[in-house]
């Protein structure tokens, strides 16, 4: 995400002020440290006027229209990505080219608005009210039941599925209708997803049934805490309570909504791949087909194959990339990447091309400073985690600390005593469904992952937003 951009162009709303103007990002961002200066992209009062802001007015407008077409995008688009599949594994090169053109293409557009559109920060935004009127405790305890006050959120669906199935309530092959378009690398085409491959629902079965949580209870747990925690504001509030009230299940409902589209949207990722898996089969590329672009594919249907020839080169510089560490959060200014990875001494949160000085890891300190992600305490032992597919390592009780977590992380979470991500946000999976769950949180921490390592003994406090050491294992001293 260019926040440079961003920033540029909403700043005029805010009297100029980048920062503030940065605010608007936060929730679904992160906080940017306030050394950090934000480079602006030039933009003449003059283009901004006659160029910018009548983007955002007729944007503005194409979203409350996409809006409102949700609920029929949420009921439609199962059965419409079923159908697409279906018909391209029928079609010929002729065919598979006049299925992109008029239909593919323009749906897909349709679904990348839609969830454009289904981007509301409205909790975030409630949030911050209410930690001025209760504190921040109970704020985030009002926040922690979004599933109660509508229903269960996408983002729980694969854990609480999984529970049923464990139990007889829930067939297989529903469960992979419901979830099998979602996991780890969802928005990546050549990502082989859940639904296709035969042994991924038992080997998750097996994992649960190792580790068995009453997801149930958890959740039931959080709305008795909601429910104190209502009785605390309308104490305090009477005269606010009705109106909160509307506005918390108004939140409720725009969090259930934008999951559910986003979850639908990321179904249609399966309808591209499907697209390009079926050119490879037509033209005998098999996967290799995703080293090349849209419009290569099509030229190549079309029986244009000159970039055929770059496909080996690409092949090669993919596994150099692939073997990198996770990117800083943030970058300021030209990055090398192969050079930054070559630092034993780089840092894993800021990477600022203006300033290098500052770009050696900081000082050890006892304390992880992140974003309250979820409420509560909790004292245990560090698992870091590099990638998901090393869950198995990950034991009931421990404390998971990774770069950054998405829905194919989410049947880990009833296991963890706490989660600590590098990257997040208050709109985060993380921080999502950590709250919904109960287990305390903290995202967005920049440099966890480089600063802790398995075995270490900490203190996480998601209200806060703190991470405290409190003991460091032998073997991860001077480790990287």
């Amino acid at each position: 995400m260019n926040l440079s951009v961003q920033v540029s162009a909403i700043r005029p709303f805010f009297g100029g002020d980048s920062r503030k103007a940065l605010e608007q990002a936060a929730a679904f961002w992160g906080e940017i440290p306030q050394d950090v200066e934000i480079p602006l992209v030039p933009i003449s009062r003059r283009m901004w006027w006659f160029k910018v802001l009548p983007k955002f007015a007729l944007m503005g407008i194409k979203l409350a229209r996409m809006q409102k077409k949700m609920p029929r995008f949420i009921a439609e688009n199962p059965q419409w990505c079923a159908a697409m599949r279906q018909r391209i594994g029928q079609a010929d090169r002729t065919a598979l080219l006049a299925l992109w053109q008029d239909e593919i293409k323009p749906y897909s557009l349709y679904a990348f608005f839609i969830a454009n559109a289904a981007a509301a920060d409205l909790p975030h935004r409630l949030e911050n009210e209410l930690r001025e009127l209760v504190g921040s405790e109970d704020a985030n305890a009002l926040l922690s039941n979004l599933s109660g006050l509508s229903s269960p959120l996408e983002s729980l669906g694969p854990v609480i599925g999984l529970s049923k199935v464990a139990r007889g309530e829930m067939s297989r092959q529903a469960y992979m209708e419901a979830y099998g378009h979602r996991g780890e690398n969802e928005v990546e085409y050549a990502w082989q997803r859940p639904l296709e491959d035969p042994t991924w629902l038992e080997r998750q079965l097996g994992e649960y049934t190792k580790n068995p949580v009453d997801i149930e209870s958890l959740m039931a747990k959080q709305k008795a805490a909601y429910q104190t925690a209502w009785k605390r504001f309308y104490k305090r509030h009477p005269r606010k309570a009705k109106s909160m009230r509307k506005r918390l299940q108004k939140a409720a409902h725009a969090a259930h909504q934008r999951e559910a589209v986003r979850s639908e949207s990321t179904r249609c990722s399966m309808v591209i791949r499907a697209f390009a898996q079926r050119a490879g089969e037509l033209t005998d590329l098999g996967d290799d087909i995703f080293f090349l672009t849209i419009d290569e594919v099509l030229a190549l249907l079309a029986g244009d194959d000159t970039a055929c020839r770059f496909i080996p080169k690409r092949k090669e510089t993919y596994e150099r990339y692939r073997a990198l560490p996770p990117y800083p959060t943030i970058i300021v200014g030209r990055f090398n990447p192969f050079d930054w990875a070559a630092d034993a001494n780089r840092r894993s949160d800021v990477f600022n091309a203006n300033a290098p000085v500052n770009q050696s890891i900081q000082e050890t300190s006892d304390t992880i400073t992140g974003v309250p992600g979820a409420l509560g305490t909790v004292e245990g032992i560090v698992r870091r985690l590099e990638n998901l597919k090393d869950s198995d390592q990950f034991q009931a009780g421990e404390i998971l600390v990774t770069t950054l977590t998405n829905i194919g992380w989410t049947p880990l979470f009833p296991r963890a005593a706490a989660i600590i991500t590098d990257l997040g946000a208050p709109l985060s999976h993380a921080a999502i469904v950590a709250r919904e769950l109960g287990i305390p949180a903290v995202v967005g921490c920049g440099d966890a992952t480089m600063q802790l390592k398995t075995g270490d003994r900490i203190r996480v406090n998601g209200g806060q937003g703190l991470v405290e050491i409190l003991e460091l294992v032998e073997h991860s001293v001077g480790q990287q």
